[in-house]
């Protein structure tokens, strides 16, 4: 490969994955089953579908299968959002392109609830902070927070450098987090990992939660895991009797003893949701989105929607994978959903839409309601002032624009 036998493309990945192995120090190289990218062209620019472009005409192959995260726009919607045609074009040719290499367009960031489940001790190369997280704590699998190159070079190479998240000294916990909370709503668990995470900005930083009630759903995992990731940047938790390498407490700590103990109570969730301010500003957004809505929550929202109208001047958006949308459809989900007025967008997550800041100002919007601790951090960077609120809340809200709080 460093020769270039294999072509530049390849020889460049790895030159890269190198000088990425010597900054954090590491040993060797160790193969990886799946790789999972980040690569829409609101996040790559033109630089970045250069880049792809070039690797493409080389004649470039991910040896590994290669999904790609959510992308920033959904063809169908282009003229309803009023986005940019000569990005949407720009973002069809990045796909091609990508196509030829052999990666697998998928376009959703929830693909170990849809495409690929990694087991216990499998080395992955994903990006995105919700796969990320998800894959080394739900199935023990290994990975870090693989940006869009790093994961292309994982998908041409076959391997990655062996550091963080892929060595044992990683993933062991680092301290204690006891829930006492009833943690009823997906909100609920987001909002639990907007508490821990805050407090404990640190890659390297493991929470171990003890004392769950009962055996949490993928979804609450999901939305554990992306909050965590948002608000404290964290690659891992442990979540004892759950969690694969959780069994019991000593070994989710390895043996060590944590750096701190902290309880999570009902009365914290609520300071959470207190904590929003709605700035008297209209409530004419609402949106589910990042992660991308499972079958399962589609099916509740469809159950909430069902007979119910959005409020006259609201908007409410949700966002799902392809897979995800069609069996919406065939299953009569999708159409109580639509019915409603909402707005279904395939592929996407909202964060990263094209045009968005000029599609907040264009449209009105400055309050975001949302039940994603996520999307509630994250969308910040558009200048939303944004609102977390539990499921159900979100749905009145979206129906009637007032909220009960």
């Amino acid at each position: 490969m460093l020769r270039g036998e294999q072509g530049r493309a390849v020889q460049e990945a790895l030159q890269l994955q190198q000088e990425v192995g010597k900054f954090f120090g590491a040993k060797r190289f160790v193969p990886v089953s799946n790789v999972h990218m980040m690569g829409d062209i609101e996040v790559m620019g033109d630089a970045g579908k250069s880049f792809i472009e070039r690797a493409a005409e080389s004649g470039a192959k991910c040896r590994q299968p290669t999904t790609t995260n959510a992308r920033c726009i959904d063809f169908a919607h282009v003229e309803h959002l009023k986005q940019d045609k000569n990005e949407a074009r720009k973002e069809q040719e990045l796909i091609a392109c990508l196509r030829r290499m052999d990666v697998i367009t998928a376009d959703t960031c929830i693909n170990y609830q849809t495409l690929y489940q990694p087991h216990l001790g499998e080395h992955v190369a994903w990006g995105d902070t919700g796969t990320v997280i998800y894959a080394n704590s739900v199935f023990g699998a290994r990975s870090n927070f693989e940006a869009g190159p790093a994961a292309l070079a994982a998908g041409l190479t076959g391997r990655v450098p062996e550091y963080g998240f892929h060595l044992d000294e990683h993933r062991r916990g680092t301290f204690q987090v006891n829930l006492k909370a009833d943690l009823n709503d997906l909100a609920d668990w987001g909002a639990i990992g907007k508490i821990v995470g805050s407090g404990h900005q640190d890659y390297y930083a493991v929470p171990v939660f003890t004392g769950i009630k009962r055996r949490p759903t993928a979804d609450e995992l999901k939305q554990l895991g992306a909050a965590l990731a948002s608000y404290g940047s964290m690659g891992m938790f442990h979540m004892v009797g759950v969690t694969p390498e959780a069994p019991t407490l000593k070994a989710a700590f390895g043996g060590r003893k944590p750096k701190e103990v902290m309880t999570v109570t009902n009365r914290d969730l609520e300071k959470v949701y207190a904590g929003y301010d709605k700035q008297n500003n209209p409530l004419n957004l609402v949106v589910f989105s990042g992660p991308q809505q499972s079958l399962f929550e589609m099916k509740t929202l469809a159950a909430l929607l069902k007979g119910r109208k959005v409020a006259k001047g609201s908007q409410l958006f949700i966002t799902t994978s392809n897979g995800v949308k069609s069996a919406a459809k065939e299953l009569g989900y999708l159409q109580d959903i639509e019915e409603s007025g909402a707005v279904v967008l395939e592929g996407v997550c909202f964060y990263i839409l094209q045009n968005l800041p000029q599609m907040r100002l264009r449209e009105g919007w400055s309050n975001l309601v949302t039940n994603s601790a996520k999307l509630a951090n994250i969308i910040g960077a558009h200048k939303f002032n944004t609102i977390l609120r539990r499921t159900g809340e979100c749905i009145d809200i979206a129906c009637t624009g007032t909220d009960v709080r």
